[in-house]
C-alpha cells in the first residue's frame, strides 16, 4: 500500500476529519480513508467540527455543505480564518454552489456526490501535496528573509538592516517621544591580530566578540556587524546614562575573553573602542551615526579601550 503522501513531515500519520451529517456516508468514507494510513475523525456539524479543530492537530477537512446549522461554506470561511489546515468542500447540488463560491471561502477543493472514494483519495493526496510545497515554498522565503538581513560570519544583523531598523527606532522615538541611543564599536588593533595570527583566526575571535556583544544586550536591544571588525548596536527607550551603562558592561566583557591562537602560544586579549550617542530629533540619521562615529574615534584617539560620548 502506498503510503507516501499519508506520512508527514515528521513522520507521523496524517489526519482528515470527516463532516458530514449523513450517517452512511461519513462512515462509509471513515472507513475507506482510515485504510490508507491516515488517522480520521469525524463531525455531525460544522460546531463539532470546530471544537474538534480546537482540541486535535487536523491537516485536512472532508466537510458537506450542506449540514445542519452553520453550512459547509461557513465552516470553510472560518476554517480558512482560524486554523491550519486544508478543506475539500463536497456537494450533491452542483446547481445551487459553484467552484468559485467554496475557493472565495478558502476551500482547496470542491467535489460533486455521489463521490468515489478512489478520486477523493487522490484530490486528497493532491492537496496534501500542494500543502507541503506551500510550507516549503514558505520556509525557504523565510531563510531567505534571514540571510538578506544577517552577517553570514558573526550571525548578528548586517550593516543593511541597522540602516533599516534606525530608521524604524528613530520614527518610533519622533512618534512616541521615547528615548534611542547608539553604540559604534571597533576592535583595537584588530589589523596587527589578523596580521600575526592569520584571518581564520580573526573571524573566529569576530564570532566570539559578535556573541559577547549580544550576550550584554537586552532582549529589545540590537547587535550589528557594520563592516569589518566594526559593530553597532541600538538601544531603544535608552538614554545616554544607561546607554554608557550597557557600553561599559561590552567594554569589560570584551576585554575579559581569552584567546589563544597558537596552540601552545600566550594568552591574547583583545579590546574595544565604544563611542555613544543619543538621537536628538529631528536630526537626520547620517547626523546621529556620524556623532556616534566621531565618539568612537575619540575613544581611539584618547587610548583605546574606553568609552566616550559626544553631545550634539
Amino acid at each position: 500500500m502506498d503510503n507516501e503522501a499519508e506520512q508527514g513531515g515528521n513522520g507521523g500519520a496524517r489526519s482528515v476529519l470527516i463532516v458530514d451529517d449523513d450517517d452512511a456516508i461519513r462512515e462509509a468514507m471513515h472507513e475507506f480513508i482510515d485504510r490508507f494510513g491516515f488517522v480520521v475523525h469525524s463531525a455531525v456539524t460544522a460546531e463539532e467540527a470546530l471544537e474538534k479543530l480546537s482540541a486535535t492537530a487536523v491537516d485536512v477537512v472532508i466537510t458537506d455543505i450542506i449540514l445542519p446549522g452553520k453550512d459547509g461554506l461557513e465552516l470553510t470561511d472560518e476554517i480558512s480564518h482560524h486554523y491550519d489546515c486544508a478543506v475539500i468542500v463536497m456537494t450533491g447540488y452542483s446547481g445551487n454552489y459553484s467552484y468559485e463560491d467554496a475557493i472565495h471561502k478558502g476551500a482547496n477543493d470542491f467535489v460533486f456526490k455521489p463521490v468515489r472514494f478512489e478520486e477523493l483519495l487522490l484530490r486528497l493526496r493532491r492537496v496534501l501535496r500542494e500543502r507541503d510545497l506551500a510550507r516549503e515554498r514558505d520556509r525557504i522565503v523565510k531563510e531567505l528573509e534571514t540571510l538578506a538581513i544577517t552577517d553570514g560570519l558573526t550571525q548578528l544583523y548586517n550593516s543593511r538592516h541597522f540602516y533599516c531598523q534606525l530608521e524604524v527606532e528613530a520614527g518610533r522615538c519622533v512618534r512616541y517621544n521615547q528615548a534611542l541611543a547608539l553604540l559604534l564599536m571597533d576592535i583595537d588593533h584588530f589589523k596587527n591580530f589578523n596580521d600575526a595570527y592569520g584571518h581564520l583566526e580573526g573571524d573566529k575571535a569576530l564570532v566570539r566578540l559578535g556573541q559577547v556583544i549580544k550576550s550584554c544586550l537586552r532582549q529589545t536591544d540590537s547587535a550589528y556587524r557594520y563592516g569589518g571588525e566594526e559593530f553597532t548596536v541600538l538601544l531603544p527607550e535608552t538614554r545616554t546614562e544607561e546607554a554608557s551603562i550597557v557600553a561599559y558592561r561590552i567594554r569589560d566583557a570584551v576585554k575579559s575573553q581569552a584567546f589563544y591562537p597558537q596552540p601552545g602560544g600566550p594568552v591574547v586579549n583583545l579590546t574595544i573602542s565604544i563611542g555613544v550617542a543619543e538621537y536628538l530629533p529631528p536630526e537626520d540619521i547620517a547626523s546621529f551615526v556620524q556623532r556616534a562615529d566621531k565618539a568612537m574615534y575619540a575613544s581611539k584617539q584618547n587610548g583605546r579601550d574606553r568609552v566616550s560620548i559626544l553631545a550634539a
